[in-house]
Order: structure tokens, then sequence, then C-alpha cells
């Protein structure tokens, strides 16, 4: 293993912005350690390919291309950390093809990693809004990520966009994300909660920040109401592993209190949007996890898995 070496893994679909979130990169500040990218193009044709030979000819950084065909997220993903594995890297970092690196932000990943060496490192990503972006969502800030942390303090969930693993903790032995999680999303959720399963810790880096841009046709609550109902539903099959139906029945029964407990809370601030509109999503996930439990099947955003009839393709 290189112990010195950092690779920043980007997964790709047809999406032109790519060529930003590779600039962005050109200017990161030294974080004492060799630095390559690579990026995972997930079309069936490598669609990509042109864009990355020609931004790595003038590029700070070495960029590999890989192709990995075709609409399901899980595939490029697998291939990036089957690519960090081949090259030896210590560090793996993933970003998205629609995000954009502050000049300081590869430096105080690694500062909080040496600070606190656990097993993955997450940073925050705040949305860029577009000037037609509702007032209300950019005061609630309604698509920025941060850490899930529990009552004991410890972060209790992971995202990709914005984290950093220790390609030694063993904890991450063996783990791939799933296929069958490709299509419906949710993927790396599943994949931070095996690692916390087997052991793994996750630190959290305030101020290595990425910069994500919101389109418009994401700038929308119905948008935020769909994501944040599929968020649910991949909660409620991480917690429906190794139950019984009375535990799932139960599980349900939780969750669809929860709901309706939030959207009571959001009729008490039914004046105000920038209150009300979180809790419909929060509505909008817990009612994701009831019906996943009780039966229903998962939403499909990513493409069709190999293999398996399904949906039409296109990432994200």
């Amino acid at each position: 293993m290189a112990e010195d070496m950092i690779l920043i893994g980007i997964c790709t679909f047809r999406r032109p912005e790519l060529a930003d979130t590779l600039a962005s990169l050109c200017d990161l500040q030294p974080c004492g350690m060799e630095v390559r990218v690579a990026v995972a193009d997930n079309d069936d044709a490598p669609s990509a390919r042109e864009l990355v030979a020609g931004t790595a000819r003038d590029h700070a950084l070495p960029i590999d291309y890989l192709h990995a065909p075709a609409g399901n997220i899980s595939i490029a993903r697998n291939a990036l950390l089957d690519h960090a594995e081949a090259l030896g890297a210590r560090l793996f970092i993933y970003l998205d093809d629609d995000q954009t690196a502050r000049p300081e932000w590869l430096r105080e990943l690694v500062t909080a990693w040496r600070a606190d060496p656990a097993g993955a490192v997450l940073g925050p990503v705040n949305a860029a809004y577009p000037p037609q972006a509702p007032a209300w969502m950019v005061r609630a800030r309604a698509h920025d990520n941060r850490p899930v942390i529990g009552a004991d303090g410890r972060i209790r969930a992971g995202y990709t966009g914005n984290n950093m693993i220790d390609m030694a903790d063993p904890a991450w032995r063996g783990l791939r994300f799933d296929p069958q999680r490709g299509r419906t999303g949710g993927e790396d959720t599943a994949w931070f909660s095996d690692f916390l399963a087997a052991g793994g810790r996750i630190a959290f880096a305030p101020l290595a920040i990425i910069d994500e841009a919101v389109p418009l046709a994401r700038a929308k609550l119905p948008w935020l109401l769909r994501r944040r109902y599929r968020m649910g539903q991949t909660h409620a099959s991480i917690v429906a592993r190794g139950r019984g139906p009375a535990g799932r029945a139960l599980a349900a029964a939780l969750a669809a209190a929860k709901a309706v407990a939030c959207c009571a809370m959001a009729a008490a601030r039914a004046a105000d949007p920038a209150r009300r509109n979180p809790q419909l999503m929060r509505a909008a996930l817990h009612a994701g996890a009831t019906l996943h439990l009780a039966g229903a099947r998962p939403v499909e955003q990513y493409g069709t898995l190999p293999g398996l009839p399904g949906s039409s393709k296109g990432n994200r």
C-alpha cells in the first residue's frame, strides 16, 4: 500500500458539469501526500472519455479514466474502489460530478484524519442555489448535507460526495456497493451501515467544504419530497435486516407515528415555508420507511441493472 497516496474518485453519467469538478481540483492546497484523480463513466458508451482526456492534458493532477457501464451507480463506485486498491492508495475520496472543491478542502480532510484517524471522514456539502430558487429553500438550506450524529455523539450514518476513507481500516475489508441498490439509490447509506456494523468509526471535518450546484429542476419541493421518501425506503431496508414480521410491523408503526407527528408540526408552521417544508420532508422520509416496511416497491432513479428487467437509463 502506498501510504502517501490519495485517490479522488468521481462517478459520472452524461454530465458536462464534470469539467467544473475537475477544474476545481487544479487549485488544491498541498496536503503532504501524492494525489491522483480517477473518473468512472457509468454510461453505456464512453461518453466522458474525450472530456476527461482533454482535461487531463493540462491538469495539475494525474487523471485516470475508467469506463464502468451501465446506468447503475454501484458499478461505477465499485470500479473506483477496485482502482484505488490496484494503485495501493491509502486514502480514497468520493466526489460527485456536480460538486466543486474549495482550495483548502483536501488539506482539511487530511488534517482531520491525522488528528482523529477514523476509518472514514465526512465533510460538509453546501448547496449552490440558482437565482430562481425559492427563498424558503435557500433559508432552510434544504439541499445541504451534514452527518447524522447520535445521542452518544458518534456519527451514525455516512454519505458519498465529500467522504474520505482509510483503505487500511479493517472494517472496510471486502465491502462493496450493492448493485441491487444501484438503481434505487441509498447504496452509500447501506455501504456505510455495513462499515459501522463491522466496527468502523466516522469523523467529521467541518472546514472541508464542498459546493454542489442545485439544478433548477431540483430546486422544487416535490423533488425534495421524492428524495426524502426514497431515503426513508433505504433506511427501512437497513432497519428491517434480520427482523421478522412482528419486528417489521413494530418498526412500520413507529415510522407511521413519526410521519403523522411531522405533518402536525408542519401544520403548526403553515405560515412559514422555511419551517413548514422541512417538516414535510421529514414526513416524507418516515412515510417512505413505513410503506417500504409494508411491502412497497423501491423507487428506481438510476437506470438498469444488467441481467434484470427494469427502468429507463439515466443516473441521478
